[in-house]
């Protein structure tokens, strides 16, 4: 039982539940980092959305098993591999499911429906919205940003539209990287593991990649200055700057964004440049 049990919790793909942190931003943002009960919400939320995305890669791995078998990487997963059959891993999916909407019901009523909603955007992407060039990218986006808007929506603050869209933006810059880490691991035999890759180019990637790269720090930029009335957030463009051409930097030199949360896990520079946003957001939002 251990064992299938460790299986299962690989498959679920815990390193990659770091994305969901984004359900944090409304608090964050609204000053209410150190408010206790909202604080514990988010936490809740977050826990919620790790349980359907865990789910959701379990239904994913399900459908894309045999793809997955022509894959350098991804051919060792545990349901391509074999090491955890297509039923146990069903049945997996759907009691987590079943409990991240109970749960999400006891931290708010708005919740079950905002994960229900993901779910669905999950399963069409896995089934439809994958298979078409561009839109995959911005149904990747979707995800990341219904997630942002869970985390304002249980703590019933109000989202400004400057966060929602370097939100979309952020998701959407991660996407194309990994696509084109995709293109760059697989060569020629990337349209027979996803066969819209073949409407794609490293060109092209490139630059739909510096577009929203420059979009994102624009609009990361408007916001830092038009939606506090302090000008201190402004103190916090160089260190998303330097983060946006870090990332850039390892994805065309080290070929290394096919995994968006193992470069945020393992890069160093990478790593403190997020601790010092952090620390300085921090005080500019709330010491300012």
């Amino acid at each position: 039982m251990c064992a299938v049990l460790r299986v299962i919790l690989t498959a679920l793909r815990p390193k990659q539940w770091i994305k969901n942190l984004v359900v944090f931003a409304g608090l964050i943002f609204s000053r209410n980092t150190f408010n206790v009960p909202l604080l514990e919400k988010t936490v809740a939320t977050f826990v919620c959305f790790c349980a359907v995305v865990g789910a959701g890669y379990l239904i994913n791995d399900v459908l894309d098993r045999e793809r997955d078998r022509v894959h350098p990487a991804k051919r060792e997963r545990p349901i391509a591999s074999g090491r955890l059959g297509v039923h146990a891993a069903l049945a997996a999916a759907v009691l987590l499911v079943a409990l991240a909407l109970a749960g999400g019901l006891i931290v708010d009523a708005w919740l079950p429906l905002m994960l229900a909603a993901y779910l669905a955007l999950q399963l069409l992407y896995s089934l439809v919205l994958k298979h078409l060039v561009i839109i995959d990218v911005l149904a990747i986006a979707a995800g990341f940003l219904l997630r942002a808007v869970a985390g304002a929506v249980v703590i019933h603050v109000a989202i400004s539209p400057w966060l929602v869209i370097c939100a979309l933006l952020l998701a959407l810059f991660l996407g194309l990287a990994k696509r084109r880490a995709e293109l760059s691991l697989l060569e020629d035999a990337a349209a027979s593991y996803r066969r819209n890759l073949e409407h794609y180019s490293i060109e092209l990637i490139d630059q739909m990649t510096s577009v929203t790269a420059a979009a994102t720090l624009v609009s990361y930029s408007f916001y830092s200055f038009s939606v506090f009335e302090s000008r201190t957030m402004m103190l916090t463009i160089p260190f998303v700057m330097y983060g946006i051409f870090r990332y850039l930097y390892l994805v065309h030199e080290h070929l290394r964004g096919g995994s968006p949360e193992q470069v945020l896990l393992t890069d160093k520079p990478l790593l403190v440049d997020i601790m010092l946003w952090g620390i300085t957001a921090q005080a500019a939002l709330h010491w300012t």
